[in-house]
């Protein structure tokens, strides 16, 4: 057994949807901010489940797709560092594979704009830089440098003292691809700004892919790590 499957073999699988619904749960009636909305994927799935949605994003087309994709929702382009909410406006806060996104000299205040403006916890899921999906990933995006600074910044916020941990699980998202092409579309989905790269690397995504990939009736499985922290204000 490789040193990845092992370390797989300890996380147990999970969604991020999944803990959302165990650690804010019920949702219905709450509140929530969704920090980096991108379209409007997490506020959907939110909404469905009863939830209060404000999503915020810095990128204008990401709104605009998010208005356009869930109009029940309310969305604001803003940066996560300046958040234009009055404290204690929101019931949660979610960091959704968004801390990262952040540049790094701003990540610290992210943090701290988000645990204002949320009366409730902050939910903090990151991808960790590991994993067969990472690795299938990374010809066309290596995130190495950028997921570590994240999860730099949330050591840092709680050492500080500026949070306090009440819970944390790192859990592996097992994926089902068919194939390159399918892995490249859900990869320029997620980041449209990938599709140039894509294009170009989509020989060495299908090797990584042969290598790392697991052949199941479901598709080629591959699994990336996260991992989620619960804050609260200190």
């Amino acid at each position: 057994m490789s040193e990845d499957q092992a370390e797989t073999a300890r996380r147990p699988q999970g969604t991020a949807l999944e803990v959302i619904e165990d650690w804010l749960g019920p949702l219905a009636g709450t509140s929530i901010l969704d920090i980096g909305c991108g379209h409007g994927a997490l506020a959907r799935a939110l909404m469905a489940r009863g939830a209060r949605v404000h999503g915020i994003d810095p990128g204008a087309e990401a709104i605009a797709a998010a208005r356009a994709a869930v109009p029940e929702a309310s969305f604001t382009e803003a940066g996560a560092e300046a958040l234009p909410f009055a404290d204690a406006s929101f019931d949660a806060a979610i960091f959704l594979n968004s801390l990262h996104h952040v540049p790094g000299e701003l990540m610290a205040a992210a943090l701290g704009a988000a645990l204002r403006v949320s009366r409730g916890p902050v939910l903090v899921v990151e991808p960790l830089a590991e994993g067969s999906y990472f690795e299938v990933l990374r010809p066309v995006e290596d995130e190495t440098a950028i997921r570590a600074l994240a999860q730099e910044a949330l050591s840092a916020c709680l050492a500080r003292g500026a949070a306090r941990l009440v819970r944390r699980l790192d859990y592996d998202d097992v994926r089902h691809v068919a194939g390159v092409d399918g892995f490249l579309a859900r990869a320029v989905a997620v980041d449209p700004a990938r599709r140039d790269a894509a294009e170009r690397h989509r020989d060495a995504v299908e090797a990584q892919l042969a290598r790392w990939g697991v052949a199941e009736a479901e598709g080629i499985r591959l699994a990336q790590p996260h991992r989620a922290l619960l804050l609260a204000r200190a």
